[in-house]
């Protein structure tokens, strides 16, 4: 499969962050990525996810939404990781140079998120209903995102782990929230962070049929002048 890879800088409004794209030969749509707590972009569980979506004909963009500076900060003080407003402000951020730059083409957008980036994922959902088409949560903590859940209006798969018995209840009353627009799908033995054999295939197998599906009924936004 004919594919681009690239790292560049993207900027938003406070900073430049440093992001990974791979672009499949006629990408359908792209999806960003929202690291969880303590991550980065080089988390091998969504590098492993990303890569199942390029296979699916995905562009996928893995971000680190804090700057090296921050990092640092947050590595001593663990912060600004639970800093949903900031880093769902970035997330909004870059899905506004998506549209804007158009490096995978006039083509719709996705939000995947994990842990505490599935919460980012969900409020920046909300900011920009008009660019996000869909969601997908892996271990998702969407009580972070607060009262921005209720403001929701795409499409969102809720993937969590049968072990991970806290997070499927928060998980449940987030689903509860979405009504018919949410989806909750839980994964048979699976801890949080999906390290059974097969756990994060099925994580990723499902967050493409969901991305898939749902891209195909939107198309992307019309540029801001």
């Amino acid at each position: 499969m004919d594919e681009q890879r690239s790292t560049v800088s993207i900027p938003v409004r406070d900073a430049q962050l440093p992001a990974d794209l791979l672009l499949p030969a006629r990408p359908v749509g792209v999806v960003l990525f929202a690291h969880g707590s303590g991550s980065s972009r080089h988390s091998p569980r969504n590098v492993a996810v990303a890569r199942t979506l390029n296979e699916r004909g995905l562009a996928t963009v893995l971000v680190d939404l804090l700057t090296p500076a921050e990092d640092e900060v947050d590595a001593r003080t663990a912060e600004l990781r639970f800093d949903i407003g900031l880093l769902a402000s970035r997330l909004a951020g870059i899905v506004d140079w998506l549209a804007a730059e158009r490096p995978a083409g006039d083509v719709p957008i996705g939000l995947f998120g994990a842990s505490t980036g599935a919460a980012a994922a969900l409020v920046a959902a909300a900011s920009r209903a008009d660019r996000v088409g869909a969601v997908v949560s892996r271990g998702g903590r969407p009580d972070l995102a607060g009262a921005a859940l209720d403001q929701v209006r795409t499409p969102t798969l809720l993937l969590v782990g049968g072990l991970d018995e806290e997070v499927i209840t928060i998980n449940e009353r987030a689903r509860t929230e979405l009504g018919e627009i949410g989806e909750l799908w839980v994964v048979p033995g699976a801890t949080h962070l999906f390290e059974e054999p097969g756990a994060l295939d099925q994580v990723a197998d499902h967050a493409g049929t969901w991305f898939t599906t749902h891209l195909a009924r939107t198309t992307a936004a019309p540029r801001r002048s």
